[in-house]
């Protein structure tokens, strides 16, 4: 941040996403296109950028190509001024061996915190879709003086054991006990039917997350993760403290999407987060200019409707050519869907087609995925059931480049 103190931004995004499948089985997570035109990664880092954190390290490991790429074109900084957006590969710097965990991922890349000599590292997740201001995150750090401290937001008790869990202590902020998934924690004081969940972001002190990597990396016994090795470690010395994401107040935001996050682990959460882009007043919006969300657009014509084709409450992205009828979906670059064809509450990426006649419901397709002339997905349960992926929730899902049978 120009003229206050010295942050670097790391960038955990070297998840396998299994739970994404089959949307992962080509890429990383963080590559995973959102919204038509973005990339999951895109999120966190237009909220660092917006957020005055201009020196940024993306850590990738697996499947990384699509998402290296997409970082180096797109996030292109003004080396005038020293800034940059940047891939850093898993290189084997401390040994034969891929990254053991986020916190090994980040202790083998110590070499750009030792080059930056940053005062706070702010380490965030790559695969969140939210805006959040990490300015006022980084001044509550500040002020309390932590060691580290973590976003949290809250969430229904239920789903606590998809998430890390914040106790907090009796003053609110300081955080008595952090608990990586838990089964039955406690609820909140005054909300029992509720936990702080952990967004997966964390502002360190620099000194102190390089002892905590260092006392980490001497334990045979550790997971060398952030969230389940990390964070209890330094709570357990009094030094956590916890953000609440509630406080949390972006320009532009609308009272319907302030403190929106969603965690799309899942094909059903991947799918549910799309769908809350489609309102006339959604519930996370796009189209917010005073805090965008930025990706490379492409160089494609505008959408075009031809042959009486329509489009109801979707996002239809450029270089689209619609004949049929679309209606609650959203429609990356490229899609073609032909005459006569119905598309309906379903995620197309770029350049799938859909032929005449064809009907696609409640389904997620991949880059350059096929529905044939008169083919069908999502209308017969069973038969998705044998031929396609089919999540819990009953979203089905063809890989890249799959043909639907006809």
């Amino acid at each position: 941040m120009r003229g206050g103190p010295s942050v670097l931004g790391i960038v955990l995004a070297g998840g396998e996403g299994k739970r994404l499948l089959p949307l992962t089985a080509d890429r990383a997570k963080p590559a995973v296109v959102f919204g038509g035109t973005y990339r999951l990664v895109d999120f966190v880092l237009s909220n660092l950028v917006n957020g005055g954190v201009m020196r940024i390290c993306v850590l990738t490991q697996y499947k990384s190509h699509s998402l290296d790429r997409h970082v180096s074109l797109t996030w292109r900084m003004s080396s005038l001024l020293g800034n940059y957006v940047t891939p850093v590969p898993a290189q084997q710097r401390l040994g034969p061996r891929w990254y053991l965990g986020s916190a090994d991922a980040i202790l083998q890349s110590l070499n750009l915190v030792h080059d930056e000599q940053p005062d706070y590292i702010a380490v965030f997740g790559a695969d969140h879709v939210y805006r959040m201001d990490p300015r006022q995150m980084l001044a509550q750090h500040i002020e309390s003086g932590a060691g580290v401290t973590v976003a949290g937001i809250r969430v229904p008790r239920a789903e606590a054991s998809s998430f890390g869990v914040i106790t907090p202590a009796r003053d609110g902020t300081r955080v008595d006990a952090f608990l990586e998934k838990p089964a039955d924690p406690p609820g909140l004081p005054g909300d029992p039917s509720r936990v702080f969940a952990s967004m997966g972001n964390y502002i360190f002190t620099t000194k102190v997350l390089l002892d905590a990597l260092q006392l980490d990396a001497e334990d045979e016994r550790s997971a060398h993760d952030m969230g389940g090795s990390i964070l209890p470690m330094l709570t357990g010395r009094g030094l956590a403290q916890v953000y609440d994401f509630d406080d949390n107040h972006v320009p532009g935001e609308t009272p319907r999407d302030h403190g929106y996050w969603r965690d799309v682990g899942t094909i059903d959460t991947y799918y549910d987060a799309h769908m809350d882009l489609l309102a006339g007043h959604p519930v996370f919006n796009l189209d917010n200019r005073r805090w965008p969300i930025y990706t490379h657009p492409g160089q494609l014509p505008p959408a075009k409707f031809i042959a009486g084709g329509i489009a109801g409450e979707s996002v239809v992205s450029p270089g689209c050519v619609i004949s049929g009828q679309v209606t609650g979906s959203v429609l990356s670059p490229g899609v073609v869907v032909e005459a006569g064809a119905v598309v309906q509450g379903s995620v197309l990426h770029h350049n799938v087609r859909v032929g005449r006649g064809a009907v696609v419901r409640g389904a997620i397709l991949d880059k350059n995925a096929e529905v044939p002339p008169g083919a069908t997905i999502g209308v017969n349960p069973e038969r998705d059931d044998e031929l396609y992926s089919v999540s819990k929730n009953g979203i089905v899902s063809l890989g890249k480049g799959q043909h639907a049978l006809p």
